[in-house]
C-alpha cells in the first residue's frame, strides 16, 4: 500500500499501527499530492489511505486523479474536527475514495485494530475508473402529492454510495414521492453527507427527525446510529433496535416500507459490501413493490445489489446513469393507478 501523509509523526504512528501484524505492508510513502499521484500510478498499490487535509491543499485533486489515471481502493483520514471537514470527506467519497474514518487524537489498540480491518476489507475491492464530471444541479423544490396512493422511494447504499447519490439524487426533479435513504457511513461523517448531497440534489435534502411527516419532493437521510422507519400516516420514525450490523440498517428501512406502503413502495439497491437490504427489498417485492437494483457495471462494488439478486428480490437491474429515469417510472405507475 502507499500512505500519503506530510506530518511525519504521524506518519511514523500509522506506519507501526498498520504493519504491526506483518501482513500489510507500506510499500511507500508520499507528502504531497503531486508525488502520491505519481506513486501510485508507477507503483500500482493494493489500498492508498491518504490524510485528506494535506498542507498542499491538494488531497481531493489527488484522490481525483488517482481514479481517473490508476483507479485505487483509497481510505482517507480526517481529524475530528466541524462539520466543514466533514463535508470535505464527503466530497472526497463522491470523488472515488471507497471509505473514510476519522482520526482519533490518539490511536488505541482497538481503533489501530478497525483501521487494520478497513485497509484489508478495501484491498479486495475491484474498483472502476471515476473521472470527475462536472454536475449542474437542478434547482430543489418541492412537490406536492397527488390525492391516493402516496408512493415512496427508499434507497440504501454502501461503498460507492455518495457518488451513486449524487447522480441519482440529480435526475429526481419534480418526483411525487418522499425519498427515503440509509448511507452506511461514519456517523461523524453524516451531516457533511447531507450538507454535500444538498448541492447536488434535485430536491431539498435533510437529516429524517422522528415523528417527522415525510413530504413528497422531499429526501430524508437517516442519521448515524439510528434506523429509519416509514410508519403510518407517512411519518418518520427514528429507533435504536434491533441490534445490527448496521445502524442505519437496509433492511430495517425497507422492510418498514414495505408493512407501510405496500405496493406503493419503491426499493432501490445501490452500490455496497454484504448483503444488507437484500432480505428487505425482497419484503417490498413481496408487497407488491417496484424494487431496483445498480448494475454491476457501474457499481463499485457490486455485492449489496447482488445479494439481493440472489433472493429474488429485484425486478430489474439499472445502470446508475439511468437509476433517476427508472425511479420516476415507477413513481408515475403507482400515482396513475
Amino acid at each position: 500500500m502507499v500512505l500519503v501523509e506530510d506530518e511525519s509523526a504521524q506518519r511514523s504512528q500509522l506506519m507501526s499501527i498498520l504493519q504491526v501484524q506483518g501482513d500489510i505492508v507500506i510499500a511507500d510513502c508520499s507528502s504531497t499530492a503531486a508525488e502520491a499521484i505519481e506513486l501510485v500510478a508507477t507503483t500500482r498499490p493494493d489500498v492508498v489511505v491518504l490524510d485528506l487535509h494535506l498542507r498542499d491543499g491538494q488531497s481531493q485533486r489527488a484522490i481525483e486523479q488517482i481514479m481517473a489515471r490508476t483507479p485505487t481502493p483509497i481510505l482517507i483520514l480526517s481529524t475530528q474536527l466541524p462539520d466543514r471537514h466533514a463535508a470535505s470527506a464527503v466530497e472526497a467519497l463522491v470523488a472515488g475514495a471507497l471509505e473514510a474514518r476519522q482520526r482519533p487524537p490518539r490511536w488505541t489498540p482497538a481503533e489501530g485494530a478497525e483501521l487494520r480491518r478497513t485497509v484489508r476489507q478495501i484491498s479486495k475491492v475491484q474498483v472502476i475508473r471515476h473521472p470527475r464530471g462536472s454536475h449542474v444541479p437542478g434547482q430543489p423544490r418541492g412537490t406536492a402529492a397527488r390525492v391516493g396512493q402516496q408512493p415512496v422511494v427508499a434507497i440504501a447504499a454502501s461503498t460507492g454510495g455518495p457518488s451513486a447519490l449524487v447522480t441519482l439524487l440529480g435526475g429526481l426533479a419534480g418526483l411525487e414521492a418522499p425519498v427515503l435513504v440509509v448511507q452506511h457511513l461514519d456517523p461523524g461523517f453524516t451531516a457533511g453527507l447531507v450538507e454535500w448531497m444538498s448541492r447536488v440534489s434535485a430536491l431539498p435534502v435533510e437529516i429524517a427527525g422522528h415523528q417527522q411527516v415525510a413530504r413528497p419532493g422531499r429526501v430524508y437521510f437517516a442519521p448515524g446510529e439510528r434506523h429509519l422507519h416509514y410508519a403510518a400516516g407517512g411519518r418518520l420514525e427514528l429507533v435504536e433496535s434491533p441490534a445490527t450490523t448496521h445502524r442505519p440498517s437496509a433492511d430495517e428501512l425497507f422492510r418498514s416500507v414495505a408493512r407501510t406502503a405496500g405496493s406503493a413502495a419503491i426499493g432501490v439497491q445501490l452500490t455496497g459490501m454484504g448483503d444488507d437490504g437484500a432480505q428487505g427489498l425482497l419484503a417490498i417485492h413481496q408487497s407488491g413493490g417496484a424494487t431496483l437494483a445498480q448494475d454491476e457495471a457501474s457499481s463499485t462494488v457490486f455485492g449489496m445489489p447482488k445479494a439481493a439478486v440472489g433472493v429474488g428480490a429485484v425486478t430489474e437491474l439499472v445502470r446508475i446513469d439511468k437509476m433517476a429515469d427508472a425511479v420516476q417510472r415507477a413513481v408515475r405507475e403507482v400515482t396513475r393507478a
